[in-house]
């Protein structure tokens, strides 16, 4: 189905307006109309399926670790990686006009979001309710418009509900962010030599023999390609049956990268790259700062 004039202006997120995701959205690609959609799949059917032109995907968490059915979606998805953006995720304490931080007894968020600031509450004594996710609890706690009920989300889901920030960073670590992969239909491949540093994400299985993973990766240190993720899940239930995931830096057409890659082949199976796109400025902004 091709892309609409409509859907040309759209980028798709999963969860509802004011998810950290719809934070993402405007930042990266504030010109976009963002589509939230109801779980990861649909968010990548609607980008598939021609109701939006790319699509905002949480990958892993700098505290949470992987976003979980992420690995196995995205390679049978059809879909291309076509950017990154790292967004550092800040939480607020949102409740109701009028409410105070004394009146407040119970605050609601995600699972993931409530133990990301298990100090604060702990320290004011609040009862942590888990939700379906922290744009749904911040809308939920609107609707309630109980001064005891508080909710854990961004400020952008305060600006969007009506709520009032009673307490700005409460998340235990300072360096809480998500990285976010852009996806849309069709490759958006710059040049080799188009300047900045350029990500090579693929995925690939190692065959059933001793050393197989050693001699995989050997060409990327020969060829001093830096890989800056790797990762291995489970495929179809079966213990045996293992994926990578990886992140490199280079383009696959400049030669340290396209030997690295033809020795992975080698020694691997189901080579599949997912996408080649330019660097966010987060990694060189911050990334290099906290190796150093």
């Amino acid at each position: 189905m091709p892309v609409t004039k409509a859907a040309a202006g759209r980028i798709a997120f999963q969860g509802q307006l004011g998810a950290y995701s719809h934070l993402a959205c405007r930042n990266a690609r504030p010109a976009f109309e963002p589509l939230p959609c109801g779980d990861f799949d649909d968010a990548f059917a609607a980008v598939a399926d021609g109701q939006a032109s790319l699509g905002m995907i949480p990958i892993d968490n700098s505290v949470a670790g992987r976003v979980a059915d992420i690995h196995h979606l995205m390679p049978h998805s059809g879909l291309h990686i076509v950017g990154e953006h790292f967004q550092p995720v800040h939480h607020h304490l949102l409740a109701p006009p009028g409410a105070t931080l004394s009146s407040l007894r119970q605050v609601r968020s995600h699972i993931h979001a409530l133990p990301q600031c298990r100090a604060f509450l702990r320290r004011h004594g609040l009862e942590a309710v888990v939700a379906a996710d922290t744009a749904g609890a911040a809308r939920d706690v609107a609707a309630l418009g109980d001064p005891s009920i508080g909710a854990i989300a961004s400020s952008l889901a305060g600006e969007i509900y009506g709520l009032v920030s009673l307490a700005a960073n409460i998340e235990d670590a300072a360096n809480n962010t998500t990285r976010f992969v852009i996806l849309a239909r069709e490759p958006q491949v710059p040049g080799p030599r188009s300047g900045g540093t350029i990500i090579t994400t693929f995925v690939f299985r190692v065959r059933s023999v001793p050393a197989a993973l050693y001699k995989a990766l050997g060409g990327f240190a020969t060829n001093g390609v830096n890989m800056t993720k790797l990762e291995s899940y489970m495929v179809q239930g079966r213990f045996e049956a293992t994926q990578f995931y990886a992140d490199v830096e280079g383009h696959p057409e400049e030669r340290p990268l396209r030997l690295a890659l033809e020795e992975l082949q080698f020694f691997s199976r189901d080579l599949r790259i997912l996408g080649v796109y330019p660097a966010d400025a987060y990694r060189a902004d911050n990334l290099t700062a906290e190796a150093d």
